[in-house]
C-alpha cells in the first residue's frame, strides 16, 4: 500500500510544480473561489511588509491571518511554495492514517454485533468485507492530493491548506484515541478559524466510545471524560492565545481575526452565502441576520449529536462539510476536505438517491464560476445576480449532496437491523420512508 501512496504523492508534487511556474498561478491566486479576505496569499505578504516594518500587521485592514501564522512565514516565506506542499502531503498522510486505524474500529465493531445476532438474516450483501475496505485510505489520500480544489488551493498559497492540515492530525489523533493530542490539535484549528469548535462533540463521543463510556448524561465517567478533555481544550487554547499576545505584545490580532470572521465587515464576492445577502442588507437589520446566519455552522451539532451518537465519525464527517458551507469566508479548499472523506462511504453509493445529478451540478458550476465571474466583471454584460446565483447553485448542491448521503446512511443502518426486504403484515413488499 505504500507504493501507491509514494506514486500518488509524486504525482500531486509534480502537478503542483509544474503550475507555480506555469502562468496559470497567478490567475489561480486571484481567483475569489481559491482565496478569501482572511486567506489570500497577497495579504500575508501585506502584514509580512508591515511585520518587517516595525508595524503591527492587524494596524489596518489588511490583514486577518492569526500570528502564529505570520511568524511561521515569516522564516519560511523564501520557501513558501515548499511549506504548501509539505501542507498538502502531510494532510494526505494523516487522512490515511486515520482511516486504517478507522476501518479496524469498523470491521470489530462489525464483528462483534454479527457474533451477537444484532444484524437481521438477510443482510449479508451490506456487510462490509476486508477486502473492500482495504483501499479506502488510499483513495481518501488520493482524492485530498489530486482533487483541482487542493491543487488550486495549493498553487494559489491559500492558507487554508494548513487550516486543512490542522483538521486533519485532529482526525487522526482522535482516530490514536489520544485525548491529549486531540484536545491540541483541535485547539489549534479553533484558533486558526473558529468554527471547528463544532467538531468537539464528534471527537468527544469518539473517544468515548474508544474508552468504552457511556454516552449517556447520567454516567458519572461520561462527565468526568468530558470535563478532562474539556479542560485540556480549553487549556491548550488559552496557552495558544497566550503566546500569540507575547508574539506581538499586543491584543489587536483578536477583533481583527476572530471579530472579522464573525462580523463579516469584508463583502468581497466568494462561494459563501454571506457577501451578497449582507450587501443588499439595510444596515439597521444586518446584525439580527448576521447572528442567524452564524448561528447556522453551530447549530446543527446538538441534533446530529444526538442522531449520530453511535457513529461519530459520519457525525464528523457532516459537521465539517457543514462548515465548508455556512462559513463566513469559504474556499474550495474548505470543501476538499469533506471530499476526501467520500470514498469511506463508498458502501453507501446503492443508497445515494440523486448522486449523478448532484455530481453534475457541482462541477458545472464549478465551471461556470469563471465564466460568470468574467462578464460581470471585465466583460460588463452581466451583473453580481449572476455570480451570486451560481454560488446559490452551488451551495444548494453541496447541501443536497450531504442530505444524500445522511439519509443513506441512515437507511442502511435500518436495513442491517430490520432486514434488507421489507414486508407489510399482509406479506406484500413494504417500502422505506424516513422522516
Amino acid at each position: 500500500m505504500a507504493a501507491p501512496l509514494v506514486l500518488g504523492v509524486l504525482v500531486a508534487v509534480t502537478l503542483r510544480a509544474v503550475l507555480y511556474r506555469s502562468s496559470l498561478a497567478a490567475f489561480i491566486s486571484d481567483r475569489v473561489e481559491v482565496s478569501s479576505p482572511l486567506s489570500a496569499w497577497k495579504r500575508v505578504v501585506e502584514g509580512l511588509s508591515l511585520l518587517d516594518l516595525g508595524v503591527s500587521p492587524y494596524s489596518g485592514d489588511i490583514f486577518h491571518e492569526t500570528p502564529l501564522i505570520i511568524y511561521l512565514f515569516h522564516f519560511l516565506i523564501e520557501y513558501a511554495e515548499l511549506v504548501f506542499m509539505i501542507t498538502d502531503i502531510l494532510t494526505a498522510v494523516a487522512l490515511y492514517l486515520a482511516i486504517q486505524d478507522f476501518n479496524k474500529v469498523v470491521f470489530k465493531k462489525q464483528k462483534l454485533l454479527i457474533e451477537l445476532d444484532k444484524y437481521a438474516p438477510d443482510v449479508a450483501e451490506l456487510i462490509r468485507t476486508p477486502i473492500e475496505m482495504h483501499y479506502i485510505p488510499l483513495k481518501v489520500a488520493l482524492f485530498y492530493l489530486l482533487n483541482p480544489y487542493t491543487v488550486m488551493s495549493c498553487v494559489a498559497k491559500s492558507t487554508c491548506a494548513i487550516n486543512n492540515t490542522i483538521i486533519a492530525f485532529f482526525i487522526l489523533a482522535t482516530m490514536k484515541g489520544s485525548a491529549f493530542l486531540s484536545a491540541v490539535f483541535l485547539a489549534l484549528a479553533t484558533y486558526q478559524s473558529l468554527y471547528p469548535l463544532t467538531l468537539f462533540a464528534p471527537a468527544l463521543i469518539y473517544l468515548l466510545q474508544r474508552q468504552f463510556i457511556p454516552v449517556k448524561l447520567k454516567s458519572k465517567g461520561f462527565w468526568i471524560y468530558t470535563t478532562q478533555y474539556a479542560a485540556l481544550y480549553l487549556c491548550s487554547l488559552v496557552v495558544i492565545i497566550c503566546l500569540s499576545f507575547f508574539l506581538l505584545s499586543s491584543w489587536d490580532f483578536i477583533p481583527s481575526v476572530y471579530g472579522f470572521i464573525l462580523s463579516v465587515p469584508d463583502l468581497t464576492p466568494n462561494i459563501g452565502l454571506f457577501w451578497y445577502f449582507f450587501a443588499e442588507m439595510f444596515e439597521h437589520f444586518s446584525l439580527f441576520f448576521m447572528c442567524v446566519f452564524q448561528i447556522n455552522v453551530f447549530f446543527y451539532t446538538i441534533p446530529l449529536a444526538v442522531k449520530l451518537k453511535e457513529h461519530p465519525v459520519f457525525f464528523m464527517f457532516v459537521q465539517i462539510a457543514i462548515i465548508s458551507i455556512f462559513k463566513s469566508y469559504p474556499t474550495v479548499g474548505d470543501i476538499a476536505l469533506y471530499m476526501a472523506f467520500l470514498p469511506v462511504w463508498g458502501h453507501l453509493y446503492r443508497f445515494l438517491r440523486n448522486i449523478f445529478i448532484l455530481s453534475c451540478m457541482l462541477i458545472v458550476c464549478s465551471l461556470l464560476f469563471p465564466v460568470l465571474w468574467h462578464l460581470w466583471i471585465y466583460a460588463g454584460s452581466a451583473n453580481s445576480n449572476f455570480y451570486y446565483a451560481i454560488t446559490l447553485t452551488f451551495n444548494v448542491g453541496q447541501i443536497l449532496l450531504i442530505s444524500d448521503y445522511f439519509y443513506a446512511f441512515l437507511r442502511r443502518e435500518y436495513y442491517l437491523t430490520h432486514g434488507l426486504y421489507l414486508t407489510r403484515k399482509d406479506g406484500t413488499e413494504a417500502m422505506l420512508v424516513l422522516k
